[in-house]
């Protein structure tokens, strides 16, 4: 593995967001809808820095088997929160293809929320094909596999404090 992103480095973008989301939705409470599991790590962090009331919510849903997309998503759990004219923040770990936040910006969408916001850690904006402009970004990276807070390979790594790229087809056997 070789690290790509620094412990430190995660700690500086997050409060960095953090105080951008603050600034956009002062006087707001906005609910913001982790995306299970490999966000958990992000949204914690990401709510502990912001100056503004909120709720949190989750989703989850499937779109890789190992390191490789299906090419389809699954909703596992939908959000238990009624968010009909309320301010949503959806909160991931990885925009990769596109594909899995395509589908949660349209699914939230049905529910005719006030707004809706994307903040993201990473960023794979060379192979992403969106509908939408994301709302905050992390870190724009490569399209490598990568691991570590929060992100996995088969359950494996999300406990890293860095952010590290497989670079070896062994480390995703």
């Amino acid at each position: 593995m070789k690290q790509i992103i620094s412990e430190k480095d995660i700690e500086k973008k997050v409060r960095e967001i953090a105080e951008q989301i603050t600034k956009d939705y002062a006087d707001k409470t906005p609910i913001f809808v982790g995306i299970l599991n490999g966000s958990f790590i992000f949204l914690a962090d990401l709510v502990r820095e912001l100056g503004i009331d909120l709720e949190v919510d989750f989703m989850k849903v499937q779109s890789y088997d190992g390191h490789k997309s299906t090419g389809t998503v699954h909703l596992a759990k939908d959000i238990s929160t009624e968010i009909t004219g309320r301010d949503v923040v959806i909160v991931e770990d990885i925009i990769d293809s596109g594909l899995t936040i395509n589908f949660l910006v349209h699914r939230i969408n049905e529910s005719a929320p006030s707004s809706v916001a994307v903040a993201t850690l990473l960023f794979k904006k060379e192979v992403a094909q969106l509908n939408f402009e994301l709302d905050y970004v992390g870190f724009e990276i490569p399209p490598d596999y990568v691991v570590g807070y929060g992100l996995d390979h088969n359950q494996k790594m999300r406990n890293l404090k860095a952010i590290h790229v497989l670079d070896h087809q062994d480390d995703l056997a």
